[in-house]
């Protein structure tokens, strides 16, 4: 499951571009009043900086980082997401602590998205058609990875709308399956066996964790 939602990270905000109907140039201001447009302006704008950082990625994969951070990171609700996955054991934390917390958690979706974008290799990526979404404080744009001998992969984006009318993305879902209920899961059993400051210990060793091509049989292992 890991590596379905690493290949899905990486088509959904890579790949869309591909058939999106939604063109952004890189100047472009990203509209964050509508979520639908929201996704597939920020798919398109990552992809145009994919392409155009080519050589900086082939140099040094560590770039990747870089395009998360300032195509991706700010339109991720990351501070929200950090506080679903602690659970029941944000309560029983400091603020200092839960400050640590998100940034570690930032770090690391920082760092799981650069990995993820490795496993890019053209696939294409249909928006459905977006739905009203005036009176809805949660929606979900869906998607579908269309790659070459594999049936499709049907994936959700859950985008939340904040105090000042903006959204943001918390959660992709893929073939029904939540990447942070999942993260929720692990992390929060983590938290009970070794406690808070472990946890963001771990999060920030994975943060520094090398980006690494990662050969196709392991890219695709289930």
């Amino acid at each position: 499951m890991r590596a379905l939602f690493s290949r899905v990270i990486a088509l959904c905000f890579v790949g869309s571009a591909v058939i999106s109907s939604v063109a952004v140039a890189a100047n472009d201001e990203i509209n964050t009043q509508d979520p639908f447009t929201m996704i597939k302006q920020v798919a398109n704008k990552t992809f145009d900086r994919f392409k155009a950082d080519r050589t900086l990625i082939d140099n040094d994969l560590s770039h990747l980082k870089v395009i998360v951070n300032e195509e991706l990171m700010p339109y991720v609700d990351y501070k929200y997401a950090a506080y679903k996955v602690m659970g029941q054991y944000l309560r029983d934390t400091t603020p200092d602590q839960r400050d640590r917390f998100v940034e570690a958690f930032e770090g690391y979706l920082v760092a799981t998205y650069a990995q993820a974008l490795t496993e890019y290799t053209n696939q294409a990526v249909e928006f459905d058609p977006a739905s009203d979404f005036k009176d809805e404080k949660i929606v979900e744009v869906n998607v579908q990875i269309i790659e070459k001998g594999r049936p499709p992969i049907k994936v959700q984006f859950k985008v939340r709308r904040l105090k000042d009318n903006t959204w943001k993305a918390f959660d992709l879902v893929a073939e029904g399956v939540s990447l942070l209920a999942s993260k929720q899961s692990e992390i929060s059993n983590l938290i009970r066996q070794q406690g808070i400051e472990a946890v963001i210990s771990m999060l920030n060793d994975k943060t520094k964790q090398k980006i690494d091509r990662q050969p196709a049989k392991e890219a695709t292992a289930a």
